[in-house]
């Protein structure tokens, strides 16, 4: 999704009102419930929300802390985080939000051989899911379902994908595209700055 993501796709940029700030906020945790006690450390209340519009139908929202400083005055306090983005209904959070709260997220393992193919942007393949080195989880995720991708041996997230047929589809078919990535390390949003 973000690939060849750069600052000539975004369209436009505005502030959001705090009534349709306190509505991301709760999208955001209905669909990570696990996020309610983190929401207000992510998008803090006195903090300024930034709707950047872009090409394929994705909004990126962009948080301005400099907002819930102590010392406002200065504008080298300033930061500007993107910490999640919209495409049609899904609400996704992006891989900085996911290292600082890995727990939060529904998470998967691929095997070591995915990661080269995963950091190049390709979708994920069940095998990569199902092999020795993988994990998927002993519930039954829907498809559809937003989870985390982490690498087998390493620390932090590489990649947030969108599962393209249920957990137990993956397990029983294990052929074809079992996840569709949507943001990966060292890709467009990856390196995208706002500040």
């Amino acid at each position: 999704m973000f690939k060849k993501f750069s600052k000539e796709d975004i369209h436009s940029r505005s502030n959001i009102k705090s009534s349709v700030q306190r509505g991301l906020k709760s999208n955001f945790t209905n669909s990570y419930p696990k996020l309610e006690g983190a929401i207000d450390n992510i998008i803090p209340k006195k903090s300024q929300v930034i709707l950047i519009k872009c090409e394929g139908k994705i909004s990126l929202y962009s948080v301005n802390k400099q907002a819930n400083e102590q010392d406002s005055d200065s504008n080298s306090n300033s930061s500007n985080e993107i910490v999640l983005f919209q495409h049609f209904d899904d609400i996704v959070p992006t891989l900085r939000i996911v290292h600082k709260y890995p727990e939060l997220f529904p998470r998967v393992q691929v095997d070591r051989g995915a990661i080269k193919f995963i950091l190049g942007g390709a979708n994920i393949m069940c095998p990569g899911l199902t092999s020795k080195g993988a994990q998927l989880p002993e519930e039954d995720w829907e498809e559809g379902t937003i989870v985390t991708v982490y690498a087998e041996g390493k620390e932090n997230a590489l990649a947030i994908g969108k599962l393209t047929m249920s957990i137990n589809d993956i397990k029983s078919k294990n052929k074809g595209v079992g996840i569709e990535l949507l943001h990966y390390l060292g890709d467009g949003l990856w390196n995208h700055s706002e500040n």
